[in-house]
């Protein structure tokens, strides 16, 4: 199976430059998985997709202001973009300047703040930061939001909000978990009434999910381990026989994964590197909400693998006819 089996051609202007008015304002494809049928709708109306005993499991992950900009003692301008915390002030990142930072360099940011390049592989470099204060503090007062490059302007006042679920808690992400930005209280309380249980895990959205695939021929393509977290009761839940719905892909990604290696759902920490594409049976998952992805990506061949390729590619050629916003800041679907 090869990476050009999944693309699309999309018109620049679907996709998203800035949220919805309210969170809730978006559209809902609804996919049937056994038949291949496709419904629309608003996406309040997803409660309607619910029944009594139906668990809903979400990322309660929290994006950082991962993006730092800083200069080098030479004067020369850096764009750091935060991956990963290791250990004490250590950070995995990726590095944007005119000439690639070599060992040693130095970099300046606000505060007296410095963080130095003490390692670099194919992909990241590691630098060691030095700051007096509490770093997080710090970075929540001098880094940006992460949005992705196919948002082409420089994040606003409201991305720290729009940007983020409602039920963020645990820092770490470098990019948001998108199809929980549709989420309410107001449509969570719904489902409570309805008997849905709602269960949280935490999955530290960074390289793992948004990073190009660079291989024609998919395995071959090693995804980047991303942290996750799934607590008891969760894992209670998922294994309890009722039906599991995942809000978006990385919370699919840390059950799948989780089942994958032990056989079912345990409680505990790990790291996620699950490729899951076409061919893949799910072992946990069997609702679906996410958003519109970009061509060839992990995401896409993730809900291809749920859905069906053909199926899903034929509901993104809906997408595109009928309008839809594509992307983080983009509509929603849901498939079931």
């Amino acid at each position: 199976m090869r990476l050009e089996e999944f693309d699309f051609t999309l018109p620049e202007e679907l996709i998203a430059q800035k949220p919805a008015a309210r969170r809730d304002a978006s559209r809902l494809m609804l996919l049937e998985r056994t038949t291949g049928k496709v419904g629309h709708t608003d996406f309040p109306r997803i409660v309607d997709q619910f029944r009594q005993g139906d668990l809903l499991v979400i990322n309660t992950t929290r994006v950082i202001p991962a993006r730092l900009l800083g200069v080098k003692e030479s004067g020369g301008k850096v764009e750091l973009f935060l991956v990963r915390r290791l250990s004490g002030g250590d950070w995995s990142c990726l590095i944007r300047a005119s000439k690639s930072p070599g060992v040693g360099t130095i970099i300046h940011f606000p505060q007296d703040v410095t963080a130095m390049v003490t390692a670099r592989d194919e992909t990241t470099w590691t630098v060691s930061f030095q700051c007096a204060a509490d770093f997080p503090a710090w970075l929540e007062l001098h880094g940006r939001m992460p949005l992705p490059p196919y948002i082409r302007r420089e994040p606003r006042e409201e991305d720290r909000e729009r940007y983020q679920t409602v039920f963020a808690g645990v820092a770490g992400a470098v990019a948001a978990p998108t199809a929980g930005l549709h989420m309410t209280e107001e449509i969570l309380d719904q489902l409570r009434r309805r008997g849905v249980e709602i269960a949280p895990l935490v999955l530290h959205v960074g390289l793992g999910t948004f990073l190009p695939i660079r291989v024609a021929e998919l395995t071959e393509h090693r995804m980047h381990r991303e942290w996750y977290s799934i607590p008891e009761e969760t894992a209670v839940l998922v294994n309890s026989g009722r039906r599991v719905v995942a809000l978006g892909t990385t919370a699919a990604r840390a059950l799948e994964h989780s089942a994958l290696t032990h056989g079912h759902v345990i409680a505990g920490e790990g790291e996620a590197d699950i490729f899951i594409y076409p061919g893949y049976s799910f072992r946990v998952v069997s609702g679906l909400i996410t958003n519109f992805h970009l061509p060839q990506s992990t995401l896409l061949l993730l809900v291809s693998a749920f859905a069906g390729k053909e199926q899903l590619l034929g509901a993104y050629a809906q997408a595109v006819t009928e309008r839809y916003r594509f992307f983080s800041y983009g509509d929603a679907m849901m498939i079931g």
